[in-house]
């Protein structure tokens, strides 16, 4: 306006006017001492301070996702004027024309941040949604998409503060840590393509039924958006890709709105591409046990070169993905000089302690001074050697002395048995961690939230009683299927390897 206008219009006393005055004074004015939009701006202001002034329920304080009451939607018969909110110069004045446009203001909960933006028809269907009641499948009927789709709507609004969700309800009482993730491991099949020497289970069961994995989906789903959590399924085996219906199975996961991950063997590249053209993988993971001659002796003749040419298909398609090591006695000196072959090849290389079980049995475990050592070694080489990945809760145990940031541990909070993930088998078996036999009951009779809420899924999720005064818990617990494997009760004995216990070493 410039300052004489304004004098003349609001007025030139020391009093500040409020918003409501600036808009009413310049909507009474028909002179031209000012743009004809201008007051148009002053209301487009107004709705701007509004969003920023409107108080916003804390996260405990919602019960379901709603609509962000700092949200205004703001009607004008001008175009382009949201720029001027930031900018006085001649060239976007300019640029103001007589249409019709809606613009949506919020503030952010997170960080305070007021946002305007033009309304995006994604963004008003999810507002209608929310105002109207209507649920993600009656919208996705409606409109002839699946659910996936509006899943993935209201979720980007989610992120950008639009819409308001509870804080995730998947909680442990002992900690007070909560996971935003919830993954079903899901074993399709029995059915492998290797016979590897540490498998810790040959058993025959049959493939997971393709209509009782429909109905499943539809519960992992409904169990996590109670939970307002993320659905996540990591379809495993056996080698998942050989169930017969694996493709329909992909498809129906992803129509489902799941992220999905793949614990598999390598294939083909036309294989993967029939994966990317459903739905790219959040990660694809093989396993190598060691440098060539080791791994070749474990997983078979051959495997080594097909799995590293496998992982260098998987990073140029764009594919994530990560290597996992079964560590025993004999390959505790391979895993850094695997990682300096893996750099530049995959994201990232973890470990995972052997589990007596199975084939396993027939292994050997190194002695637990000796994994102590190669524990201090994996930590001294993690800023040379970055595809090193943590994966094993012990390592926060070396992080606590060398006064280094703990990390989630296994699942993101410790052990996961029964929290954050649960292991179905192909023939229906759920257990609290596939590592170790801790069957809870089967999907083929019960429903997952019948299993997750048993008295025994509860018991898993506390963990080891030995661990419950440890400064480490939440973040630790060991592991259950390597204590489980030595013999010893995984729900009241501490983790054999843990060196904040001073019990008689390993040998």
């Amino acid at each position: 306006m410039g300052q004489a206008a304004w004098d003349q219009v609001i007025g030139s006393t020391q009093a500040e006017p409020s918003p409501e005055t600036v808009l009413e004074r310049l909507s009474n004015r028909t002179d031209q001492l000012h743009p004809e939009w201008l007051p148009e701006l002053a209301r487009l202001e107004l709705f701007r301070h509004h969003a920023g002034t409107t108080v916003i329920p804390a996260p405990l304080e919602r019960t379901n996702i709603c609509l962000n009451p700092s949200l205004q939607l703001f009607p004008t018969n001008w175009c382009n004027l949201l720029p001027l909110l930031t900018s006085a110069a001649e060239q976007t004045m300019t640029q103001v024309t007589s249409g019709e446009e809606l613009i949506l203001f919020w503030r952010n909960p997170d960080d305070g941040v007021v946002h305007g933006e033009r309304a995006l028809p994604e963004h008003l269907l999810a507002i209608k949604l929310m105002a109207e009641d209507i649920s993600a499948e009656e919208a996705a009927d409606q409109a002839g998409v699946t659910v996936a789709v509006i899943d993935a709507l209201l979720s980007d609004c989610i992120q950008n503060g639009i819409l308001l969700s509870p804080p995730s309800r998947l909680q442990r009482q002992t900690d007070q840590h909560a996971a935003q993730v919830f993954t079903l491991q899901w074993h399709l099949t029995q059915t492998c393509d290797l016979a590897c020497k540490h498998c810790y289970d040959r058993s025959q069961r049959a493939d997971f039924p393709f209509e009782r994995a429909l109905t499943l989906m539809q519960e992992l789903r409904n169990f996590c958006r109670k939970r307002f959590v993320r659905p996540q399924v990591s379809f495993s085996g056996g080698n998942p890709l050989l169930h017969p219906r694996f493709f329909d199975l992909y498809q129906a996961a992803a129509d489902h709105g799941l992220m999905i991950a793949i614990l598999g063997n390598a294939s083909d590249r036309p294989t993967l591409e029939r994966i990317l053209a459903i739905q790219r993988p959040v990660y694809y993971q093989v396993s190598l046990e060691g440098l060539e001659q080791h791994n070749d002796a474990i997983r078979g003749a051959g495997n080594y070169r097909r799995t590293i040419a496998f992982l260098r298909m998987l990073t140029k398609l764009g594919i994530p993905n990560l290597v996992m090591l079964t560590l025993t006695r004999a390959n505790l000196d391979q895993v850094i000089p695997l990682a300096e072959q893996l750099e530049g090849i995959t994201g990232g290389l973890a470990f995972n302690r052997l589990a007596l079980f199975g084939e396993g049995a027939n292994l050997v475990l190194p002695a637990s001074d000796e994994y102590q050592t190669f524990l201090r070694q994996y930590v001294a080489a993690l800023p040379t050697h970055p595809v090193l990945a943590l994966k094993d809760s012990l390592l926060n145990c070396i992080f606590e002395e060398q006064d280094r940031t703990l990390f989630g541990g296994c699942a993101g909070f410790g052990c996961g048995a029964a929290f954050n993930f649960l292991a179905v088998l192909s023939d229906g078996e759920v257990h609290a961690c596939r590592k170790l036999p801790s069957p809870l009951g089967t999907i083929l009779q019960q429903s997952l939230e019948d299993i997750y809420d048993s008295r025994l899924a509860a018991r898993y999720r506390a963990g080891s009683s030995a661990c419950n005064d440890c400064n480490l818990r939440a973040v630790c617990g060991g592991c259950l299927a390597v204590t489980a494997s030595l013999g010893l009760d995984p729900l009241t004995n501490r983790d054999p390897y843990c060196v904040k216990q001073t019990s008689q070493p390993l040998t």
